[in-house]
């Protein structure tokens, strides 16, 4: 097992992300009822309007979900005006999603607090802590995509 200041780091860790989080969700959520779109729709909104277009399969990569769930939120988004989907020109197989006017507007009256926190947050640390960050990070977040592969492969056998 873990020495107990080992134990007592990771438990501020985690502390720490739950704070984030939770915060992040308390700001969102508040800006949402104000524009009358869902969290998760603000989040494509946020992304679209940074990155501009984005396929389906993208989508769902960027949100860390199926694109049976991408597809349900992209089509109530379409009927909301908030997006639209735009054949490609270089393949036609391919779909992007891109944001409407009336999504750009929003983007533009949404005051993304969490975003917006810790873009500030994150522009404050130098160059090179970012980029540690973004290592430690990813290395994170693949180390929990195997955690919960591996205990969804064990439900798996057990059922």
């Amino acid at each position: 097992m873990f020495p107990k200041a080992k134990e007592r780091d990771l438990d501020l860790i985690i502390e720490t992300f739950i704070y984030l989080q939770a915060e992040g969700r308390r700001l969102a959520r508040s800006e949402c009822e104000r524009v009358g779109v869902s969290p998760t729709q603000l989040n494509v909104i946020m992304l679209l309007d940074q990155i501009e277009a984005l396929t389906c399969s993208e989508l769902g990569r960027r949100l860390a979900t199926q694109n049976s769930t991408v597809t349900g939120i992209v089509d109530r988004m379409v009927e909301a005006g908030l997006v639209k989907r735009e054949q490609s020109q270089e393949d036609r197989r391919v779909w992007r999603v891109r944001l409407t006017e009336h999504g750009s507007r929003i983007a533009r009256q949404v005051d993304v607090a969490p975003w917006a926190i810790l873009r500030r947050a994150l522009n404050a640390m130098e160059p090179s802590e970012q980029k540690q960050l973004f290592k430690l990070l990813r290395g994170l977040a693949g180390q929990v995509g195997a955690e919960i592969e591996k205990s969804n492969g064990s439900k798996r056998e057990k059922a």
